[in-house]
């Protein structure tokens, strides 16, 4: 069912759409045609993403929530999301007048606590927090490079090492810097030079610094992860598979590039 457009601020624009259409999956083989407007589709996740709200109570003018979980779901397994945020990275780094694929990059987690939906969780002793930890790889203008969702008690260092063998292998050869806070020190310098010839910096705060600074590039991540801020589905982790706790992050990075591409 096709409603009126603009009735939620979560919905893409026709501009919007024309920019991410050609990245859906398209329909293969024989069988019986598509019942479901896939942009319906996407406005509807997206109305889950921005609103935080449940899948059954997605409002009536969109699908049947049934068929728009199941659409996400698979988008979350064939690696759709993933594979549209880094199409649409490469489109805006090529705006402002980056080559597609960067040469450094920052890393950081953020531990956030999950709801009763069960699933692998852990205890962060640093931060207090029982629940999930998103490791996350940005370039250097903030864009999300890639993202591993993991129990909250895996080490921030086991998190690089699952970022580089997810991210796009061009991506991964291609880098010659990650900067990263202090809880990223140890055996991990070592292992990026041997495996990746990468070099990791540690970005620490001054010893003579008094009350809060912004520490030079680390801010960019931080900045990364206000940005995921801004949608409820993200304030906890609501997903029992770890995938689907990923799509959701892929999904507001991708509406975040979006927003960029399409004034």
């Amino acid at each position: 069912m096709w409603h009126k457009k603009g009735v939620y601020t979560s919905e893409m624009s026709d501009g919007q759409w024309q920019r991410i259409k050609w990245l859906l999956p398209k329909r293969k083989g024989a069988g019986r045609p598509a019942q479901l407007e896939q942009r319906e589709v996407m406005n509807a996740i997206l109305y889950v993403l921005v609103s935080g709200c449940q899948w059954r109570n997605l409002p009536r003018e969109y699908p049947k929530w049934e068929s728009v979980y199941y659409h996400y779901r698979r988008w979350c397994l064939d690696g759709t999301w993933q594979r549209i945020n880094r199409g649409l990275g490469y489109l805006e780094r090529r705006r402002v007048g980056r080559f597609a694929r960067p040469s450094a990059a920052i890393v950081d987690s953020q531990s956030v606590k999950m709801s009763d939906s069960g699933g692998i969780s852990g205890y962060d002793g640093n931060k207090k927090i029982k629940g999930r930890k998103r490791h996350v790889l940005v370039d250097t203008l903030g864009n999300l490079l890639d993202v591993v969702v993991s129990a909250a008690n895996v080490s921030d260092r086991q998190g690089v090492k699952a970022l580089l063998s997810k991210v796009e292998r061009q991506i991964a050869l291609r880098l010659l810097k990650i900067w990263a806070d202090k809880g990223y020190q140890g055996d991990l310098e070592t292992w990026l030079n041997e495996q990746w010839d990468i070099v990791l910096e540690i970005v620490a705060a001054d010893p003579s610094q008094v009350g809060f600074a912004v520490q030079p590039r680390r801010w960019v991540v931080e900045r990364t992860f206000a940005w995921f801020g801004k949608y409820r589905r993200l304030s906890k982790d609501y997903e029992r598979d770890t995938r689907s706790s990923e799509g959701f992050i892929y999904l507001a990075s991708i509406r975040t590039l979006l927003n960029r591409l399409v004034s």
